[in-house]
């Protein structure tokens, strides 16, 4: 697929991989890496900081202060799916 979604094999739509190589963490990116993780197929992980960045309706949600409210969360306890930011 030539779009930034694309489906896993159960027909769920998940991140483009391509798009997930260019993501960052845009609370390290300028001093780190601020590589992602995806996970479950509905968060984006840093792995500099441990910021989590939910994937909403397809669309990764990239704020800072979304990252910092699941910053102190284990990842077996986010929520699938991620609900919508306020």
């Amino acid at each position: 697929m030539d779009g930034k979604i694309s489906q896993n094999i159960f027909g769920e739509k998940m991140i483009n991989k391509d798009l997930l190589e260019i993501l960052r963490c845009p609370n390290c990116v300028k001093e780190k890496s601020g590589k992602l993780k995806l996970y479950q197929d509905s968060w984006l992980i840093c792995t500099d900081c441990d910021r989590k960045y939910p994937i909403v309706e397809d669309i990764p949600v990239m704020l800072i202060k979304e990252g910092d409210k699941w910053k102190g969360t284990p990842k077996s306890d986010l929520p699938i799916p991620p609900p919508k930011p306020d």
